[in-house]
């Protein structure tokens, strides 16, 4: 062992050489895990890109991806920080980013009088959806998401309101996977359907943006009414995501109320929050207005926000074990449909 005199104390070089090695390789592996995430990323992309998978979308490519993955070559445990990294800070990031989606000015000037639907459309699709899956025996963490996912905003909302109510990782994959899936289902019969219906193209959009899941959802089933009804579908929806907040901060008064934070931890102020409000303002007022950005920068920005999600999705993908998905999933997946096609009917009534 090589060691070293230092005045009448011996220095061991070996050992700090031994304890930098450590270091080196465990970032080298966190960025190796952050880099598996990526690579996945991509691959989904590039699944989403083939014809009948385009309409799932990204997100849902890249957990299908990660979680057959996992069935057949596990979960790979020596790059698992950098997969926890993509699968919690990614996560909170892309949220973050994902309040530049959200404009603000246009909500309150145009929109106000649909968020009267849009909180009722929230309120209706968690409380049935709760219901439901009490009456089901199904899994209540998984089905409370997907309540929150059908009213609010998809996958977006799910990654939300899951560290809020302390929601296991696979969990909050499998609604993920789930809200894509139905989402999409629904939004290519809302196209089908279209023709035959007694709406004008903006009160199909309206229809379309207070009841479909996602944003994407949105765009694809408004986008045939023409310009009017894909932007009066995007108004309702907005108004949605903009709901998004106080129901966050209601589920985490709820959670103390009720006592439902586990083993006694406490829960974590969810400050993406307050970076989502933040980007939602600066995206609002600054970004346009007083800093000119060109569509391709805005149309940017949205791709990178959806791919950091994506890989976010993938960290948490990983961790589906599908023996798991085949008794867990059935029954809020029930209840989560039941509610769809009721909120779909209701909200076509009230138009």
């Amino acid at each position: 062992m090589a060691t070293h005199i230092k005045g009448n104390v011996p220095v061991d070089r070996s050992a700090g050489a031994a304890k930098a090695s450590s270091r080196f390789s465990s970032r080298s592996l966190w960025i190796g895990g952050v880099a598996f995430t990526f690579l996945i990323a991509l691959l989904g992309y590039g699944l989403s890109r083939i014809p009948g998978f385009d309409h799932v979308g990204p997100l849902a490519c890249a957990i299908v991806i990660a979680v057959v993955y996992r069935q057949f070559w596990g979960y790979p445990e020596a790059i698992r920080s950098g997969i926890q990294f993509s699968a919690k800070r990614l996560l909170r990031l892309a949220i973050i980013l994902y309040g530049l989606k959200l404009n603000i000015d246009i909500v309150l000037h145009q929109g106000l009088g649909l968020l009267v639907y849009d909180a009722g459309v929230i309120v209706f699709a968690i409380l049935l959806t709760v219901l439901l899956a009490k009456w089901l025996k199904a899994e209540p963490s998984l089905s409370l998401m997907l309540g929150v996912g059908t009213g609010v905003c998809g996958a977006a909302a799910i990654a939300a309101v899951s560290p809020i109510i302390q929601a296991k990782e696979e969990d909050t994959a499998i609604g993920v996977g789930i809200i894509a899936l139905v989402g999409t289902v629904f939004s290519i019969l809302y196209t089908v359907l279209r023709p035959y219906l007694p709406l004008t193209p903006v009160e199909y959009g309206i229809w379309s943006g207070i009841s479909l899941h996602e944003i994407a959802h949105v765009a694809l089933a408004a986008a045939p009414a023409g310009q009017d009804g894909l932007a009066m579908g995007l108004l309702a929806k907005l108004g949605r995501v903009l709901l998004l907040v106080p129901l966050c901060f209601i589920l985490m008064y709820w959670m103390k109320r009720t006592g439902k934070v586990q083993g006694g931890a406490k829960i974590e102020f969810p400050w993406f929050l307050i970076g989502f409000l933040v980007m939602s303002v600066f995206g609002s007022y600054v970004l346009g207005s007083l800093i000119p950005v060109s569509e391709g920068f805005q149309a940017g920005v949205s791709n990178v926000t959806t791919f950091v999600l994506t890989m976010a999705m993938v960290g948490l993908g990983l961790n589906v074990n599908l023996r798991a998905l085949r008794t867990k999933a059935a029954r809020p997946l029930i209840a989560m449909s039941i509610t769809s096609v009721l909120l779909s009917v209701l909200s076509f009534l009230l138009i």
